[in-house]
């Protein structure tokens, strides 16, 4: 493709959108920024300084740290993957656990963080070739994105990848757990007053139920084929 654009990815928790956005930014040498991974890099700062109690967040106490936090990504050539940093420290495997996927929503839908991250957000794309994926790409980050797609899935079926994703890792965790954190995301997420999860107007929607990886990223390919 001649001219970069902007892939703005929305949708569910554990539908693959980041799985989807990495092979995409690969196939087309785009940069891929998981701009859920710097939320969930805030919720582990916030965890850290205890600053999350019974489900509810000390937001003073964390507004009048933010500025104390440092979100950056290196692309691990070992792995041939980008990883996440929070002030320095590489955190990428600390915030796929599931005590952070817990608490996530919570600071997700605090309106400094948002405006925090979206500025950020924005300055990454300002030259285009990116791919990224979220809540709120293609409604509040880009809403001008050259393409948007609202990826989604049943309910059981994202529960069932992310526990056999996690049970790969070693982790010590059974299905319901899972299959609740997804469902109680889900409800955080699209009720949320700050940038709520939902389908922009011109998103094509991206069923994955039944889809494997390949037809996935075939899907989208020939989306991005008819825009040259």
């Amino acid at each position: 493709m001649k001219n970069k654009i902007i892939i703005a990815i929305d949708g569910h928790s554990s539908c693959g959108k980041s799985t989807v956005a990495k092979a995409i930014a690969k196939e087309l040498g785009y940069i891929y920024i998981d701009s859920g991974a710097m939320y969930r890099a805030i919720t582990l700062f916030a965890m850290r300084h205890k600053l999350i109690i019974n489900n509810k967040v000390e937001t003073k106490k964390l507004e009048e740290l933010i500025d104390n936090i440092e979100i950056s990504f290196k692309y691990n050539n070992g792995l041939l993957k980008y990883e996440t940093y929070l002030n320095n420290e590489n955190i990428e495997t600390e915030i796929r656990k599931i005590d952070v996927s817990e608490n996530v929503s919570y600071i997700s839908e605090l309106k400094f963080v948002r405006e925090l991250l979206v500025k950020l957000q924005q300055d990454l794309g300002k030259n285009k070739g990116i791919v990224m994926d979220g809540r709120d790409i293609g409604t509040v980050v880009f809403p001008s994105a050259e393409l948007k797609i609202f990826m989604t899935a049943d309910s059981k079926i994202r529960a069932q990848r992310r526990y056999k994703e996690l049970i790969e890792k070693g982790d010590n965790v059974n299905f319901e757990e899972i299959l609740n954190n997804v469902e109680k995301r889900d409800y955080i997420d699209q009720n949320r007053k700050e940038s709520p999860l939902k389908k922009a107007k011109d998103a094509l929607l991206l069923d994955n139920s039944n889809l494997n990886h390949k037809e996935q990223l075939d899907w989208i390919l020939k989306k991005i084929d008819s825009l040259v």
